[in-house]
């Protein structure tokens, strides 16, 4: 498998865990100084910390899936890459996806001991049309 597949699979597999309400599965996808800036401006830093929040979050509220698209990998060097994607969230009634919840995901890969790790993911708020 290519690198730029390996990212992407990483990408799908954190939404995944998301979408599973899998605190552990997210954090296990991060190095241990990885950074998460939520839909709200929330940071979460480090793995453990990741792990508690997400489990707080999921704990709290019940949340909806992501469905995304990704728009770009691009490489930094050989052992770093960006992730850009869209995401909305679905519905869990039906099929129809929520407007008011439209992102822009940033995600940030790093290679250790060949594997890809998330290094920082952003969640921002959508602002389609606006230049």
């Amino acid at each position: 498998m290519s690198d730029e597949n390996d990212i992407r699979k990483l990408y799908h597999n954190l939404l995944q865990a998301w979408n599973e309400n899998d605190a552990k599965g997210m954090s296990e996808l991060c190095t241990d100084r990885a950074n998460f800036i939520g839909f709200d401006g929330s940071q979460h830093d480090g793995k453990e910390n990741i792990e508690k929040q997400m489990q707080q979050i999921f704990t709290e509220h019940k949340v909806n899936p992501y469905v995304y698209k990704v728009r770009e990998v691009r490489f930094l060097n050989s052992d770093s890459a960006i992730l850009r994607s869209v995401v909305s969230m679905v519905n869990p009634e039906g099929t129809d996806i929520i407007p008011q919840v439209n992102a822009v995901q940033t995600l940030v890969a790093a290679k250790h001991d060949s594997k890809w790790l998330v290094e920082i993911f952003q969640n921002t708020p959508a602002a389609f049309g606006v230049s």
